[in-house]
């Protein structure tokens, strides 16, 4: 993942700080992300987020809003119309650059925003809300002994999360008069609402407020035991691995194949947890993982390299034979591939010298009304497999037809 430190004009011309995530393989999609209430770009919850979808493909765009982070103005000016706004701002930097955002993604007071912003920006196809209010205005619930100084002084410095802020008159009036359950019902896009049952600060029923005045297509996917700030790596990469995967549903993030005889690309792998050993595999459009055993010190997230290549035999072997049944027009109903590998990847890799053969055993399951001619013959394509020949090149391939 490259990213790039820019910054462009706000709602009301103050400049804007922002990182732009981009992947480092083919760029599918690029989403807005807004942050939760006072938070900004760099919580933890939306670096891992735009992390793991900038390793899918999609290009992520966080700032600060206006009087935020390392955002200019002064946020005791700010009101959630004024966010809103920001947010168009953010869009139309993107699409000045040619990569105009087709996903919005809101975390907190953020959700609210995006929601809002949705409506009135040209090619957003899917909108994600991660721990959203329903009703803007249950962010005062935050300063509510602040409210009545609000009311006859104009502002007031609360206490947030340990930080002194301003808050002024304009923005509790602004988010007391927002009504988003028409907002909402006129969306004309895709959205996903997340949520954490047991969230303390933003409630349950918010997310069920949200998901009821939504039109279909409409999907809710619960957090678990996840706090509000999504503090946890843990359910921030889950989080990302359901948007992208529900996004994709709604969006182009598949690029055109290469032409027939091209080469298939690269394969970027990269590390996704230096304390482990966690690999983000990028292969193309897709995205895999790719990982050690918990008692090689792994997080068993994915498989290890020896399982991913064991599986790379498995899959050629068995296409191969469906290739060759098709063409044959022979009965062949199903085929499956076990492969066993002789190594151990974690132990393996202390020694890289070694100098025995890697034995890999493949037992081969076809069903159907074949003949025993037929099955034979399967037999014996099956080590013309490309992948076979590949390993057999430095390594021995022992098959057996079950």
């Amino acid at each position: 993942m490259t990213t790039e430190r820019i910054t462009f004009p706000g709602n009301s011309g103050d400049t804007l700080s922002a990182r732009l995530d981009l992947p480092d393989g083919p760029h599918l999609a690029t989403a807005l992300f807004a942050h939760c209430f006072t938070c900004s770009k760099d919580i933890p919850a939306a670096r891992r987020i735009a992390a793991r979808l900038a390793s899918m493909g999609i290009a992520v765009l966080r700032f600060d809003f206006t009087g935020l982070g390392h955002s200019k103005g002064e946020f005791a000016n700010t009101t959630f119309t004024s966010n809103v706004g920001d947010l168009h701002a953010a869009a139309a930097y993107l699409a000045g650059r040619g990569m105009a955002p087709t996903l919005l993604i809101g975390h907190s007071l953020g959700g609210a925003a995006v929601l809002k912003a949705a409506g009135d920006m040209a090619g957003i196809k899917a909108v994600v809300t991660i721990g959203a209010p329903y009703d803007p205005e249950h962010v005062t619930h935050n300063f509510s002994d602040a409210l009545k100084d609000i009311a006859s002084v104009g502002r007031a410095t609360v206490d947030l999360g340990g930080r002194p802020f301003t808050i002024g008159k304009g923005f509790v009036e602004d988010v007391k008069a927002q009504a988003l359950g028409p907002v909402i019902k006129g969306l004309k896009a895709a959205l996903l609402v997340m949520h954490a049952p047991r969230d303390a600060v933003v409630g349950i029923e918010n997310a069920t407020n949200i998901f009821a005045a939504a039109r279909h297509p409409k999907s809710f996917v619960t957090l678990d035991d996840a706090d509000h700030l999504i503090t946890e790596a843990r359910d921030a990469e889950y989080a990302a691995d359901v948007i992208a995967a529900w996004a994709g549903r709604y969006m182009a993030l598949t690029p055109p194949a290469p032409p027939i005889g091209a080469p298939e690309g690269i394969v970027r792998v990269s590390e996704a947890d230096s304390a482990g050993f966690l690999q983000d595999v990028q292969a193309g459009p897709h995205h895999l993982r790719a990982d050690e055993p918990l008692a090689y010190g792994g997080t068993n997230r994915g498989p290890s390299p020896y399982g991913l290549l064991a599986a790379g035999l498995g899959a050629c072997t068995s296409m191969t034979l469906r290739m060759y049944a098709r063409r044959k027009g022979w009965p062949l109903h199903h085929v499956s591939v076990d492969v066993s590998h002789d190594k151990v990847h974690a132990q393996d890799a202390g020694t890289p010298t070694a100098a025995n053969i890697d034995l890999f055993r493949r037992r081969i399951t076809v069903t159907g009304d074949l003949s025993v001619d037929q099955r034979q013959k399967l037999l014996q394509i099956a080590d013309r497999c490309p992948v076979h020949k590949t390993l057999e090149a430095s390594s021995r391939v022992e098959t057996e037809l079950v």
